[in-house]
């Protein structure tokens, strides 16, 4: 069985399923909740999984790092896929003018093309029925949804195409395992740790155990926690589990707390996460 979270969209969850080979089913995924409920039911009953958003597999998406570190400890995202993304801008009238109807996991994906476009989105929940939305849209009102749920009469606007030059949308398969799977092959890990002892300048031992690893960090992000002042996430390229298991065996070793929260199998996640353009001080 294959679920989804209820913000996520359901045409999208389904289309990475069947390209990833996830699912043949022809239905579209069991809607499980709010994500603490998704991650929840993956862990509590067995041959459950879900289809996730992952932002990119290179710089994880903050509030899936941060869910599956609050869920359980058996939870893993296991394989990574890209889709490109189905979401037109239509209207009835054929203007772009009134209100512009879009659910979360829409805005998510748009939300910086239709902010350049001018656009001030009606944000609505990802579940409410397309008829709804229709009614809230009005008269000259407009619709992003995804390209299978645009309704009758409905045309795509100037602009649609725009929506899909964002590039490609990353997901991935969340299951509950007991152990991470084994890799002989490079794989992209996300690992989240703790430092021993929390204090200025306790992160420099840690970074030295995986620099000693041979492994280049290509993502690490902070996070205030609950159990002390805070938590890393990290994600890199790793050659083969053998390396993986090694590293860990140091964190043990050294009371570091540590958490593999996805070995998605690959070596190059094309195209890249979105790059900063930065203008340094001092520079002309």
């Amino acid at each position: 069985m294959l679920g989804r979270d209820e913000r996520e969209s359901s045409a999208h969850a389904l289309l990475a399923a069947r390209a990833q080979g996830w699912s043949t089913e022809p239905v579209e995924l069991l809607d499980l909740g709010t994500t603490a409920d998704t991650l929840a039911t993956v862990a509590s009953i067995d041959d459950l999984a879900a289809v996730v958003h992952l932002g990119h597999p290179e710089q994880p998406s903050p509030g899936l790092e941060r869910a599956l570190l609050e869920g359980a400890p058996s939870l893993i995202v296991t394989a990574a896929g890209s889709i490109e993304p189905q979401w037109v801008w239509v209207g009835a009238g054929g203007g772009s003018g009134g209100q512009v109807v879009v659910d979360e996991a829409g805005l998510r994906d748009c939300a910086v093309v239709l902010r350049g476009l001018g656009v001030h989105p009606r944000l609505v929940p990802t579940r409410t029925p397309v008829a709804e939305r229709v009614a809230l849209a009005g008269a000259g009102g407009s619709l992003v949804v995804e390209r299978s749920r645009v309704p009758a009469g409905f045309t795509e606007l100037p602009d649609s195409a725009l929506l899909a030059e964002r590039g490609p949308v990353w997901y991935g398969l969340l299951q509950a395992r007991d152990i991470a799977p084994a890799f002989t092959e490079p794989a992209q890990v996300w690992l989240a740790f703790g430092p021993y002892d929390d204090h200025r300048g306790s992160l420099q031992p840690t970074l030295a155990v995986i620099a000693d690893a041979g492994i280049d960090l290509q993502h690490l992000r902070s996070q205030a926690s609950v159990t002390g002042p805070h938590v890393f996430f990290t994600s890199f390229s790793c050659p083969s589990s053998a390396v993986l298991s090694a590293l860990v065996d140091e964190l043990d070793t050294r009371g570091i707390a540590h958490r593999v929260l996805a070995v998605l199998p690959g070596a190059m996640f094309e195209p890249g996460p979105d790059q900063a353009a930065p203008q340094w001080a001092g520079e002309l």
